[in-house]
């Protein structure tokens, strides 16, 4: 019956922790949680990160978003804006209330990452280094879109997690149809791990049904929430509490046989056992606790630390991170103070005081003070002057991290977000985490001259930070372009460019990022000939294009037979191909989701050469690009809109001016709310002009949803934009 569920070890004494921890480290690997807080915007992410910092005792006072105060919000941006821009590394400790690690002190890094879309390589990256994570979920709004981005993030670095349904003191609150969206939206098994004790207002409590207690909080007696009463079972709650724990009884059977048995038989099934099956449960991927609370309102914030604990794994319970050896076969890291040193740097930070620091994870091995680290991209080894533990925006010096921990170095210069840091005598390369591609670009021009080298310089260390800031000049106007994820990106990186590296710089309006693709196969050649008296130019490259799967990108094969194109002047002629991709035949716009065969050339003994063939390669594609039908591709944006019902009408129109379609519609909590799908091009300032058509009660939010074809409408005027001012990404 059981579906496979990883072994899992219980470890309460410190004297019996497995082989691969080192005996000077002061928490073994059993006893670590790395996890990320992660949402959409305004869930409250990082509210419940200050109150878990608070209850660990890590700040001794609680800070709050709306005054500006908190912890992991330390930017001058994110304090002025209230939103998280950047993603914060913090480490607390904690001990839990209940479970075998009760009153054993286990440590916590935490990483609270962005919910706005346009800093979604925030979420990435975090995702890509921790081995749990914490989805928050706004008790009224439910599953939002960028927390159903945000989710497939998770699985796709396969992620095990708990999810923590916030705001339930809110007016329009409801755990169980947060729960239900969370089944439809995001097909994710969740099962409450707790009940919540009334909701709105009269929200006072939780039941723990892994345990058959309740938590009772009296906010006129205990005002930071720090001892809430342990109680039994409201009476009219009984009824509710047993039909919920059979209904997890039954979901995490399938993850834990000695469960399954007991079920079936009828038999009483104890705390550890059910405990120790959800947690089985929760890291084989298949199956998401849910716990209800407000941050807010300092309630249900400790038993979230609780469930992090007990029902999230720790570095060794999930498989080892993937990398492969100079061959490019598949090598295992595996977690192990003992072995030899391999880590991942996954966020790059420029910081005033000490310079660049490189945010690091330890997969395997003892990272010190002082060593070498060797990076296979470069071939180079360069030395860390100093190693950091990170505290938000604050760090404390350390001399040793073992593996499973995540520091920062300084004194490594030539090191990029993704690159693999390990001993020289180690062979791998880490898989790095993957980074969406801008859909809007702007120009910037630096004010005066003596700005013009503080530009290079500052745009040079963003775009180090940031992998999806994109950086180029255009060849035709000599105007430096700026790409990213969307315009409140550009605004704070150009925002961040005067205030940090005080660089006085004009931005032009933003362009899109548009690109081509061809609906039909077709074929030709390209010819490459000079003669010029002496030895002359010769290549000659025949491909055959075809449209290929979306979100393929461009693949070139090799199909020559017979030597028609010698081997030296296959990757030339593959060059040029790839080349010519970077500008498109309909508007000079990157080329997507085509492959391309050489299928046959000629060459010449004397005159032939690898510029000849790669120029060679360059036409052949053009020419064939111009038959295959050849089509522009616009961003469209999901877009949802929450509003009252008196506004409905207003809005839709909007979105209809937009050239917006409809998705659906639906009515939560006394607000409608509109899904749509937009062009990028027409969303510029939509949120200021929502709020003007509804008198600021409407919101809406933006994510990237997939790419379509320009009408003919829109076609000619944006050729013709392009031409007069090109702004490629």
């Amino acid at each position: 019956m059981s579906t496979a569920a990883p072994a899992i070890t219980i470890v309460t004494d410190k004297s019996k922790v497995s082989s691969v921890n080192s005996k000077d480290r002061p928490f073994p690997l059993e006893w670590t949680r790395n996890i990320g807080i992660a949402a959409h915007i305004d869930a409250g992410k990082t509210t419940t990160t200050e109150r878990i910092l608070f209850y660990s005792g890590a700040v001794h006072k609680m800070g709050e978003v709306h005054e500006g105060t908190t912890v992991t919000d330390w930017m001058e941006q994110e304090r002025e804006r209230g939103i998280t821009i950047t993603a914060a590394a913090i480490s607390c400790a904690w001990n839990a209330s209940w479970g075998p690690w009760k009153g054993i002190k286990q440590r916590v890094n935490i990483i609270d990452t962005p919910g706005h879309v346009d800093f979604t390589a925030e979420v990435e990256r975090s995702l890509r280094v921790l081995d749990g994570a914490v989805a928050v979920f706004c008790a009224v709004a439910g599953v939002q879109p960028q927390s159903e981005t945000v989710w497939r993030q998770a699985n796709k670095y396969r992620v095990p997690r708990i999810a923590f349904i916030n705001k339930m003191d809110r007016t329009g609150a409801n755990f169980f149809r947060a729960v239900d969206e969370m089944r439809e939206k995001l097909k994710a098994n969740a099962h409450p791990l707790f009940l919540p004790i009334g909701a709105e207002e009269n929200f006072t409590g939780l039941i723990d049904l892994v345990q058959q207690i309740a938590y009772i909080f009296d906010d006129t007696k205990d005002m930071l929430g720090m001892n809430p009463v342990t109680t039994e079972i409201p009476e009219n709650m009984k009824a509710d509490a047993k039909a919920y724990r059979e209904k997890l009884i039954e979901a995490v059977s399938d993850f834990d046989d000695v469960i399954a048995e007991k079920y079936l038989g009828g038999e009483e099934i104890s705390v550890q056992e059910l405990m120790l099956a959800v947690r089985k449960a929760t890291i084989s991927l298949n199956f998401t606790g849910v716990i209800p609370g407000s941050a807010f309102k300092r309630k249900g914030v400790q038993r979230l630390l609780d469930c992090v604990v007990n029902y999230l794994p720790s570095p060794i319970d999930v498989p080892p991170m993937k990398g492969q050896d100079s061959d490019g076969k598949e090598v295992d890291a595996v977690v192990d103070d003992k072995a030899k040193l391999a880590g991942l740097a996954f966020k790059l930070w420029n910081d005033p005081f000490v310079g660049r620091l490189v945010f690091y994870r330890v997969y395997t091995g003892i990272l010190k003070k002082g060593m070498p680290l060797y990076n296979p991209r470069t071939r180079r080894s360069e030395r860390v002057s100093r190693l950091v533990l990170m505290r938000a925006i604050e760090r404390e010096e350390i001399d040793l991290a073992y593996s499973g921990d995540i520091c920062a170095l300084v004194g490594v210069k030539d090191v990029i977000t993704g690159d693999t840091l390990c001993d020289e005598d180690y062979d791998i390369r880490l898989e790095p985490p993957s980074f969406p591609e801008p859909v809007i670009a702007m120009s910037i021009e630096p004010n005066s001259k003596a700005d013009q080298e503080k530009l290079g310089n500052a745009l040079q260390r963003l775009v180090a930070e940031d992998p999806t800031l994109r950086v180029k000049t255009d060849q035709d106007t000599g105007q430096t372009i700026l790409a990213g994820m969307g315009e409140l990106h550009l605004e704070i990186i150009i925002d961040r460019m005067k205030r940090e590296f005080k660089v006085e710089a004009t931005s032009g309006k933003p362009q899109i990022a548009y690109r081509e693709t061809i609906t039909a196969p077709s074929e030709a050649e390209g010819k490459f000939i000079r003669q010029s008296g002496g030895k002359g130019q010769y290549g000659h490259v025949v491909v055959k294009i075809e449209p290929n799967e979306k979100g393929k990108g461009v693949e070139v094969i090799n199909e020559t037979v017979g030597g028609s194109i010698p081997k030296e002047f296959i990757k030339p002629s593959t060059e040029g191909i790839l080349e010519a991709c970077n500008n498109g035949v309909v508007a000079g716009y990157p080329v997507v989701d085509a492959i391309v065969r050489i299928v046959d050339g000629s060459f010449h003994e004397v005159d032939s050469s690898e510029m000849a063939f790669k120029m060679a390669g360059i036409f052949a594609f053009k020419e064939a690009m111009k038959k295959a039908s050849p089509i522009l591709l616009e961003p469209i944006m999901g877009v949802e809109v929450t509003t009252p019902e008196e506004y409905q009408g207003d809005l839709m129109g909007d979105i209809n001016r937009r050239r917006g379609q409809i998705q659906g519609m639906e009515n939560k909590a006394g607000a409608c709310i509109i899904s749509a799908h937009v062009p990028l091009e027409l969303l510029f300032g939509y949120v200021t002009d929502i709020r003007s058509l509804s008198k600021g009660r409407a919101s809406a939010s933006i994510t990237p949803s997939h790419f379509s074809q320009v009408p003919n409408s829109s076609l000619q005027k944006i050729v013709e934009s392009s031409v007069k001012a090109p702004a490629r990404t």
